[in-house]
């Protein structure tokens, strides 16, 4: 008689080795580039469990930690809120594996631009995207990426700006996202690309890539030596783009009220 198969390995707890890149095409062309890391984590898979590392600690003091309460609402277990935010917005079908891709505490502090949460189908396929922007004024939103189905790798999703992030840019337009996911020779490689367009057409390219492997002391020791200070470099990096901005004399916006709601698509 056949074998029976092999029950499929959970997925486990990753980190990415890569970049984000950002390109403004006007009214001054500037761009940069800066080497990062970050998680990938399969919160379903994993439950209320740990991390398999010495150096990487949930809920608790280490060189990196993870929050559960810098998620979500900062109350509610975050597969509970993240499924019932999905249903109050009609997505009733990503039972499958939900990846939250966010960048951990270092040395207990982490500032957060945007993460990513890919919501999937029990088959596999990729249902929603929810993307979680936070601004340096402590404000935040939530932009739901769905389709009413299945989300191709690579297809085009759009959500209108409702969300002050830059004082460079007003709050009008759309997002347009890009995700992209491939297998090489050292990993998975993930690619998120978001391009915004004014209501003058494309203003910003950005998009942030990385190659994801198991999250071992060894990952995060070689990740720590090639970016010893990341987290606090992200704030500091904001503020001297935006200085070189403003030296540029790019037209500044004051900042808006932030939107009632908390979710937009």
């Amino acid at each position: 008689m056949p074998r029976d198969p092999s029950p499929p390995v959970a997925p486990q707890p990753q980190l990415c080795l890569g970049q984000v890149r950002h390109a403004r095409l006007r009214p001054r062309a500037h761009a940069f580039a800066y080497g990062m890391f970050y998680l990938r984590l399969p919160l379903r898979s994993m439950g209320a469990r740990d991390f398999p590392a010495r150096l990487m600690s949930r809920n608790g003091a280490n060189v990196l930690s993870f929050r559960d309460s810098d998620h979500g609402d900062g109350a509610t277990p975050l597969l509970d809120w993240i499924d019932g935010l999905l249903r109050e917005h009609g997505v009733a079908d990503a039972g499958g594996e939900i990846w939250l891709q966010t960048m951990p505490r270092m040395f207990g502090y982490v500032f957060n631009p945007v993460s990513f949460w890919f919501c999937h189908r029990p088959d596999g396929a990729l249902r929603a995207v929810v993307c979680d922007v936070r601004n340096t004024f402590g404000e935040r939103h939530l932009y739901l990426l769905e389709q009413g189905g299945a989300i191709a790798y690579g297809s085009e999703l759009r959500a209108n700006k409702i969300f002050h992030v830059s004082p460079f840019c007003k709050v009008e337009g759309n997002y347009r996202f890009h995700f992209l996911r491939n297998s090489e020779q050292g990993g998975e490689r993930h690619l998120a690309r978001v391009d915004y367009d004014d209501l003058d057409g494309p203003l910003l390219q950005t998009s942030l890539s990385g190659t994801a492997q198991p999250l071992r002391d060894g990952a995060i020791a070689w990740a720590l030596l090639r970016y010893p200070l990341m987290t606090l470099g992200v704030m500091a990096r904001i503020h001297w783009q935006a200085l070189r901005l403003w030296l540029r004399r790019v037209p500044f916006f004051s900042k808006p009220l932030p939107p009632q709601e908390k979710v937009s698509r």
